[in-house]
């Protein structure tokens, strides 16, 4: 339905009605079917009762139909074991147990019927008792069925998304970040040349700008180091491979493969957090963040929490803490060389940590 206020779009909505549902089975077996064979027409035999949807159920076998009619045929029907005022809708089937094993339910076809007081639904031809005795089902005297089972319940409306209007155009998912990454190893219109671990890295002073603010203020502001346009702008205390992979950041929102030979995944990960913070690149500090706190062991954890502490990383830090709060992990950490920097770099962490090792003292 949609209704169009004046001068404004329709307003559209969809609805759609569900059920809540529970699924079983049972199986029924049937020994010394030769001696079931002179209970007369309309007379039963029951299976043990069992529970399916929160209510009880019966199967009934007819060893010779369940009325007059079907009288040679061998009868199934499924009954509410349970005295209740509530009709309860289920869908079920009759089957062979052979033929049944690992098959999914075959009930979408099945009409929902009402189960109330000593109404029962099934199947009162299932079988000729002549077919069965030649078929394969009847062995040893003794045959087994199988009642499949849904029982449905509460039927209401719920809210849906609308139906999409049909598609005529694809459009693709942007590829921005591969021109630009493109461009940064093209180096192509290239007006800046950075500096660092011995190696010169061509870039483009506008792009580099806008990503970072700290890169703004040194490319065009008053902590520009020249005004000469061909200057090498220098990286002091940065290796070569994490400035390039910083500036792969820069072109491109996300982080270049790096090979396990060439760096440790956590070692990278330290550096790049570093030179995030120093150049405000905050999603590129989270994202180190995030692989930092799945690289915490106890010969790393003291190296991180130090890292954590120093460039004001929140969510590392208590992953950290989250890491030395087993009292395994908090003594051999304690016991490992990488402590002793901690103690001297953030005596106030040591103080936090000592507190800890003392609540495990009995």
């Amino acid at each position: 339905m949609s209704t169009t206020a004046a001068g404004g779009k329709p307003s559209r909505s969809a609805s759609a009605l569900v059920a809540d549902t529970a699924t079983g089975s049972h199986h029924f077996t049937i020994d010394l079917y030769s001696r079931t064979k002179g209970i007369p027409t309309g007379e039963s035999l029951k299976s043990c009762p069992f529970t399916v949807g929160g209510h009880r159920w019966l199967v009934l076998y007819y060893p010779n139909g369940d009325q007059a009619e079907n009288a040679g045929y061998i009868s199934l029907r499924l009954v509410l074991a349970e005295n209740t005022s509530r009709t309860v809708r289920a869908q079920h089937q009759f089957r062979f147990a052979g033929e049944a094993e690992n098959q999914a339910l075959p009930l979408a076809a099945e009409p929902l019927n009402n189960f109330a007081g000593l109404a029962s639904w099934g199947n009162s031809k299932f079988i000729r008792a002549e077919a069965l005795e030649k078929s394969k089902h009847l062995r040893g005297d003794s045959f087994a069925v199988r009642c499949d089972l849904i029982v449905v319940s509460d039927l209401r409306a719920v809210e849906t998304p609308e139906p999409a209007p049909p598609t005529f155009v694809t459009v693709p998912p942007s590829d921005l970040h591969m021109h630009l990454g493109n461009l940064l190893l093209a180096e192509k219109g290239a007006d800046v040349v950075f500096e660092a671990g011995g190696e010169t890295f061509a870039a483009h002073r506008c792009l580099i700008a806008a990503r970072s603010p700290v890169f703004s203020a040194e490319l065009f502001g008053e902590m520009k180091e020249s005004v000469d346009t061909t200057a090498v702008v220098k990286i002091d205390d940065m290796d070569a491979q994490v400035f390039k992979a910083l500036l792969y950041f820069v072109y491109t929102d996300t982080l270049p493969e790096m090979k396990r030979e060439e760096a440790g995944e956590d070692a990278m990960s330290q550096h790049l957090l570093v030179a995030a913070d120093r150049y405000n690149l905050d999603r590129l500090k989270l994202i180190c963040e995030d692989k930092l706190c799945r690289c915490i062991q106890v010969s790393t954890v003291a190296t991180i929490l130090v890292l954590a502490e120093q460039h004001h990383c929140g969510g590392l830090k208590k992953a950290c803490f989250d890491f030395l709060s087993s009292q395994a992990n908090l003594k051999a950490a304690m016991a490992s060389d990488g402590f002793e920097h901690l103690s001297q770099s953030c005596p106030a962490i040591m103080k936090e940590l000592i507190s800890m090792l003392s609540a495990f003292a009995p």
